[in-house]
């Protein structure tokens, strides 16, 4: 089974109209708050600084990954949810493909990092991302470090 048809958006939180943006915080505090039953502060300051990709199915938005880059550190693939309502269509390998296309678009060169639920962790390998750390609990939910090496350039006239 491959993904249904989707368009992709990435873009600055300053750019959502309020609807808009109330719609995806909602998604993320649906996902992340209510249906892991996880009390953590959602809404971290970060937004404003990132990235907001989402994969849109006649509009709506079914998948949808926070990208940032902290000082002095690789950018990072976070927030990384399907909607309810698109589960079951193979829309997370496309949203990670698309997350690490407009990484390396936007961060040329650099590793690129995420902090995996462990139960994804051979997920997340199969799109080519090692652990960087050991298992630790974050907000009652097991996670991994894990890191993706930046691309390799291909030698000058190679195509």
């Amino acid at each position: 089974m491959t993904a249904p048809a989707y368009s992709v958006d990435v873009r600055r939180m300053e750019t959502f109209s309020a609807v808009e943006l109330y719609a995806l915080l909602k998604l993320r505090v649906d996902v992340f708050i209510v249906e892991q039953a996880c009390a953590y502060p959602e809404l971290d300051g970060k937004d404003a600084e990132a990235l907001h990709l989402r994969l849109l199915i006649d509009g709506d938005t079914a998948a949808y990954a926070r990208l940032w880059r902290p000082e002095n550190a690789p950018p990072r693939i976070t927030r990384v949810l399907v909607s309810p309502a698109h589960r079951g269509k193979r829309l997370g390998e496309a949203l990670m493909q698309e997350a690490i296309r407009t990484c390396e678009a936007h961060f040329p060169g650099s590793q690129i990092a995420l902090s995996a639920q462990s139960h994804l962790e051979r997920f997340y390998r199969s799109l080519g991302f090692s652990p960087t750390s050991e298992e630790y609990v974050e907000d009652g939910i097991p996670h991994i470090d894990m890191l993706r090496p930046s691309p390799t350039p291909l030698p000058q006239g190679q195509p």
